[in-house]
């Protein structure tokens, strides 16, 4: 599967760039959406904030992976930063970085970059029978 809008620059864009990957992923476990919807509001919030362009968010899933990529048309080079408690912006690489199975920045010379991550999917565990009729009757 493989889905990719693209947004303003506008703030209602992150808001806009979220639901969009939630709704693309829907069916992955809520973990999963709850980590890669927050890594998204990050990139798309450096889309906002670091340039001056609208941007693209694709998502492409296999049955092993999720990975999103953001890509805008700025120059800059992203990079991790370190900010100090007080510092209210600077964590979002750091959160990426933390959260993503792997990650990276590809430049597009004249084109700006992208930025992408991929997530691991859990393995679907296979439901007991003797769990599946408990279920079914409202056993624990």
């Amino acid at each position: 599967m493989k889905a990719s809008r693209s947004f303003d620059h506008a703030k209602e864009s992150v808001g806009q760039a979220r639901s969009f990957v939630s709704q693309a992923i829907h069916d992955a476990a809520p973990q999963v959406i709850e980590t890669v919807v927050l890594m998204v509001s990050e990139l798309a919030s450096n889309c906002i904030r670091h340039t001056d362009s609208r941007f693209e968010v694709a998502v492409t899933r296999t049955s092993g992976q999720i990975r999103v990529q953001a890509t805008d048309r700025g120059e800059g080079h992203p990079v991790i930063r370190n900010p100090s408690p007080s510092d209210p912006t600077g964590r979002g690489l750091q959160i990426v970085d933390m959260l993503a199975e792997d990650w990276g920045i590809e430049f597009l010379p004249g084109k700006g970059k992208t930025v992408w991550f991929t997530v691991p999917l859990p393995a679907r565990e296979p439901v007991r029978a003797d769990c599946a009729s408990n279920h079914a009757l409202g056993a624990s």
